[in-house]
């Protein structure tokens, strides 16, 4: 296996780790969600992020060619072999700040999807061309969401704008770069993350001002999910999804 190849495998495998962590999470509002249709709607959204998982997790073993199938990536791995960046990991907290963080993840994949169309990989392409009609929907459905908790009452704002400040170390990791994606980008396979953050605050800066809602430029602050380094909360969030596979081995999706 040349190192082209292996810097593709690497970047399937992270695509799908943020999808299937963030998918993970939106499911435990199953069931809890304030009331059917919103327990509902967060269940399909974490149904599409699974659906891409399996599609980047597809492509890796398939370029991989060693045997490995999608589930044993998913459910086989401890959370320093899991690459997605931390912002996915965090817990779902209340209403608004899943809501918060699923904006900010609606606004940056409908831009990084738009750009992944384009990948000299077609397979990589056709799965983006898929997502994006998916990022597009979330994002119409999170934007009135956020509007409207910032717009009323005390408490609705009040937790928008905590939900806003506990995530501002979070955003950066988003435009950060590796080596090895910076040489995908290179090749045309990859996109360079780094160019959609002004874009990005310009959007969601703007969003917000409607309704005077404040949140600083997106600095670079936490880092190290594309490396393994991850906050606490993704072992203890891996015991859970992972239990199934791990108690009877040779499960599949």
């Amino acid at each position: 296996m040349n190192h082209q190849q292996q810097n593709l495998i690497r970047f399937l495998i992270a695509l799908a780790d943020d999808s299937v962590v963030l998918s993970h999470r939106l499911s435990e509002w199953c069931s809890n969600g304030p009331y059917l249709e919103e327990d509902i709607a967060l269940s399909n959204i974490a149904l599409d992020y699974i659906g891409r998982a399996r599609m980047f997790y597809q492509y890796a073993v398939e370029v991989e060619g060693e045997g490995r199938t999608e589930d044993d990536i998913a459910y086989l791995r401890n959370e320093r072999e899991y690459t997605n960046l931390l912002i996915h990991e965090l817990p779902i907290n209340d209403f608004a700040f899943t809501l918060v963080r699923q904006y900010f993840l609606d606004v940056y994949y409908c831009q990084y999807l738009q750009l992944l169309c384009d990948s000299s990989d077609q397979q990589i392409a056709a799965i983006a061309a898929k997502a994006i009609k998916e990022s597009r929907y979330h994002l119409k459905r999170s934007e009135p969401w956020i509007k409207q908790l910032s717009e009323g009452t005390d408490e609705s704002k009040q937790r928008i704008q905590l939900a806003l400040d506990e995530l501002e170390n979070f955003v950066g990791e988003l435009f950060l770069m590796e080596d090895w994606e910076v040489a995908l980008v290179e090749s045309g396979v990859a996109v360079d993350r780094s160019k959609l953050q002004k874009g990005w605050d310009q959007q969601v800066q703007s969003f917000l001002a409607e309704s005077e809602m404040t949140f600083p430029e997106s600095a670079l602050q936490i880092r190290g999910g594309r490396n393994g380094i991850h906050t606490e909360h993704l072992g203890h969030m891996l015991s859970e999804m992972q239990y199934i596979q791990r108690s009877m081995p040779g499960l599949e999706w």
